[in-house]
């Protein structure tokens, strides 16, 4: 077993840096390009490398579906990267990279390792519409390192949703009861598989929202907002109540962006939840520690209304 990565505890220094640091990876070569890509995953979400373990493959398991492992005590399911990505013909791979988000675990197989990589979310892009068309929303954001090789960012989150089936059916959606007051949130969300779920929340909740898909783009429609409310004498907040953010996301992260509303007079009324698969203690801390009204674990939308219905109340 390889264990080289730092502790969660130890990285959450980068929070509210507008950095993060990247575990990149190889899904080998793709025989129908002759490409070797690199991919990249944030390390927040790495529970550790290996070589792969014995596998036990379970029947009538989909081609991406390895079989599952026990990790010391636990049951964790395996992915097979390249064939979930339709690498079909790829290279063997090598290395299990257990994954660890939304109190969730996995194991992702991948051809090699490379090494971590520190990069400012400045210079995290979306990608192409295009692209994510064709890749049907897969890769999240890309990046592009020192010696000019573009690093594809994957959305854990939408791997996970598509194998597993966790953040699907109308059931997850029972018991969110409608809200008494009519107000407006803005979320900020760079995976597809979070802003449906969010969108189905609301909906739910019969509240109106303004749909954003990262922290850059929300600041400049709250300044736009902020722009429409002095122009018609109001209070921003009478516009948009409620900011909801993600924490990992392109150009600009929830961290950032929660503290430039929190340090804009103008927003002081608006109440802002941070929403992140990264749950662990140390994140909400320090999410709060920015200026957060609260920090929610994604894909759990009976507990994202009640803090929505509790935020509203108080306010």
């Amino acid at each position: 077993m390889v264990e080289f990565l730092k502790s969660i505890d130890e990285r959450t220094q980068l929070a509210g840096t507008n950095k993060l640091e990247l575990l990149l990876f190889s899904l080998g070569k793709n025989q129908a390009t002759g490409r070797e890509e690199v991919y990249g995953i944030n390390v927040f979400k790495v529970r550790e490398v290996m070589t792969i373990p014995e596998i036990t493959h379970a029947p009538n398991m989909t081609a991406a579906i390895e079989g599952m492992v026990n990790l010391r005590g636990e049951m964790v399911p395996v992915i097979h990267l390249p064939h979930f990505c339709g690498i079909v013909d790829s290279e063997p791979t090598n290395f299990m990279i257990a994954t660890e988000f939304n109190q969730h675990v996995q194991g992702l197989l991948v051809c090699s390792v490379d090494n971590i990589r520190r990069v400012s979310w400045d210079d995290v892009k979306s990608p192409p519409p295009m692209l994510s068309a064709n890749v049907s929303g897969l890769v999240t954001a890309v990046t592009k390192l020192p010696d000019g090789r573009l690093v594809m960012i994957l959305d854990v989150e939408k791997i996970l949703a598509e194998t597993a089936d966790f953040y699907k059916g109308d059931d997850l959606y029972e018991g969110i009861k409608q809200s008494a007051q009519t107000f407006t949130v803005l979320f900020a969300d760079d995976s597809s598989v979070a802003r449906t779920q969010i969108e189905q929340t609301l909906r739910h909740m019969k509240l109106d929202y303004i749909s954003t898909t990262n922290g850059k783009e929300a600041w400049n429609k709250l300044q736009e907002l902020a722009g429409q409310a002095e122009a018609r004498g109001v209070d921003v907040s009478s516009i948009v109540s409620i900011v909801l953010t993600d924490v990992e996301m392109p150009e600009m992260d929830g961290y950032v962006l929660t503290r430039k509303i929190r340090a804009d007079a103008r927003f002081s009324k608006v109440r802002v939840v941070m929403h992140s698969s990264l749950s662990a203690e140390t994140n909400k801390q320090m999410g709060m520690g920015v200026g957060a009204d609260a920090y929610v674990a994604k894909f759990k939308p009976l507990e994202l209304s009640a803090m929505l219905h509790k935020i509203i109340t108080d306010r």
